[in-house]
């Protein structure tokens, strides 16, 4: 009899469990007397019946259904295992960990530009974090007709309508097209903040969204690099000379040899004279009002060589050393 009675035990449990897999749920089996649940670390386990939640169970470890499971379980804990039947319950396992997904435009998105009549072909790519939130909304939306939820789903669903959320928070508030890596937060926060509005109706709630980064077209790219070298240097004449130096260094200027070597040194003395020209532009000019330095000895008056009153040689002196004659 005890050998009859046990073959109808079963095991409850998350079968085939897969890191990527959301929920999977334990359906269209009767739990017979006898039967036990299986709780891993990072599931809850959770009991519900016509779609409605008859207990959680969140702590990790075996469990006897009939002893430790059925006496929480709120409209069922009064059900007793008959010889012949057995409980009609659906058992939901829930992955309870933050998922973190990459994501990226598949297409350039036109971003309404001036100047741009089709609009700013621009890519993006990035991350977002979501987890399971509310276990009713998930079991109403989802749950009551699948029978397992993977990553994949959710990105799907949300790669659906990101490209309109990129437009939509790029070009607000007049964002910069030429610098939207500077303006990434308020963007992703506020992708962030519309994503969370769509999903948690489905028991998903987005824990966090960022950019990584923007990409633009080559051309664009180049122009916005070109911009930038031309704002770093200040004037035309040294932007010239550096885009010499970048065809030079890139071999688009055609010839070789001498006749590089020669531009090569033209190149180097036209910029040393400039920089020379710059240097005594840069030096300040003296004072108009500024007078000649008095000169010592009377501006100039030669000093003689023997005293006019006696005759005596006076060297350098300023007096006579014989008489005291002033000499100047």
């Amino acid at each position: 009899m005890s050998f009859f009675k046990n073959q109808f035990a079963n095991v409850v449990e998350w079968q085939e469990f897969r890191d990527d897999m959301i929920f999977y749920k334990w359906s269209n089996r009767e739990i017979k007397k006898g039967s036990r649940l299986i709780i891993r670390p990072g599931q809850d386990a959770i009991f519900f019946n016509n779609g409605k939640i008859e207990g959680v169970f969140r702590d990790d470890g075996e469990y006897d259904i009939e002893s430790q499971i059925i006496p929480f379980l709120s409209t069922l804990k009064g059900f007793k295992f008959g010889f012949n039947s057995g409980m009609r319950v659906e058992v939901l396992f829930v992955n309870t960990k933050e998922f973190v997904v990459k994501w990226g435009t598949q297409n350039a998105i036109n971003i309404p530009t001036l100047g741009l009549p089709g609009g700013m072909p621009i890519r993006a790519n990035g991350t977002f974090n979501f987890k399971v939130h509310d276990y009713i909304a998930l079991i109403d939306q989802i749950a009551g007709v699948k029978d397992q939820y993977f990553v994949e789903d959710v990105k799907i669903r949300i790669t659906s309508i990101l490209d309109q959320l990129l437009m939509k928070w790029i070009t607000r508030e007049g964002k910069d097209m030429f610098n939207l890596q500077a303006n990434s937060f308020d963007i992703s926060k506020g992708i962030q903040e519309d994503l969370d509005m769509q999903m948690i109706k489905s028991g998903i709630t987005i824990t966090g969204f960022t950019v990584m980064s923007f990409s633009y077209p080559k051309e664009i790219q180049d122009m916005i690099t070109k911009n930038a070298s031309h704002g770093m240097v200040s004037d035309v004449g040294r932007y010239q000379q550096i885009s010499l130096t970048d065809g030079m260094a890139s071999g688009k200027m055609s010839g070789g040899g001498a006749a590089s070597d020669m531009a090569g040194m033209m190149m180097g003395m036209n910029i040393a004279g400039k920089m020379m020209n710059q240097m005594n532009q840069n030096q300040p000019a003296p004072p108009q009002d500024a007078q000649p330095p008095v000169q010592p000895n009377g501006g100039g008056q030669k000093k003689p060589n023997f005293c006019p009153n006696c005759g005596e040689k006076t060297g350098a002196a300023n007096f006579c050393p014989n008489c005291g004659e002033k000499l100047i």
